[in-house]
């Protein structure tokens, strides 16, 4: 037996005119079409888009002015109150160095009464002990001319055998 031929394809049969929008039968209802529709989209971004976008700005040109505005006021306070902080601060600076000072100079006095206080002490103790070294001299001499007097008399009798007067003996250690 013999095979049926079988004449099924899957090709689309061909039209004429090819891609539609490059069809020139449809340019002039293609132009139609698209001067209603640019049209229609002018009419709605000037009339409903356009004020909307124009107010969005508006208001946000408003809210950046009056944020402006806010900064500098505070920037402003910020700065007066520096300067008064700043001022304030000198001030007391300037208290402190007077304070400083005036303690300074009251110590200083106070140190140079005591010094002077305590260098009359130590002057009236070296004229007191000046004094105790004059007359420990004076003692010391007299003791030394009284040894001496003694040793002249013990001398003159030891070796001579005779007895010699304090006056005498005092008279021989002065000259």
């Amino acid at each position: 037996m013999a095979e049926p031929v079988t004449t099924a394809t899957t090709e689309v049969p061909k039209k004429e005119g090819g891609f539609p929008p490059f069809d020139t039968t449809t340019f002039p209802s293609q132009l139609f079409w698209l001067a209603v529709t640019f049209g229609f989209l002018f009419v709605v971004l000037w009339r409903v888009s356009g004020p909307r976008i124009k107010g969005a700005i508006s208001l946000r040109r408003g809210a950046i002015n009056s944020d402006i505005e806010a900064a500098q006021k505070a920037r402003g306070d910020a700065d007066s109150a520096s300067a008064a902080y700043q001022t304030a601060l000198a001030a007391a600076r300037a208290r402190a160095n007077a304070l400083a000072e005036e303690n300074r100079q009251t110590l200083n006095a106070e140190i140079a009464r005591e010094k002077a206080k305590a260098e009359a002490e130590a002057q009236t103790a070296m004229s007191a002990a000046d004094a105790r070294i004059a007359e420990t001299r004076q003692a010391a001499r007299g003791a030394v001319t009284q040894a001496a007097q003694e040793a002249a008399i013990a001398i003159v009798a030891r070796l001579t055998g005779e007895t010699v007067s304090a006056a005498e003996a005092a008279q021989a250690v002065k000259g």
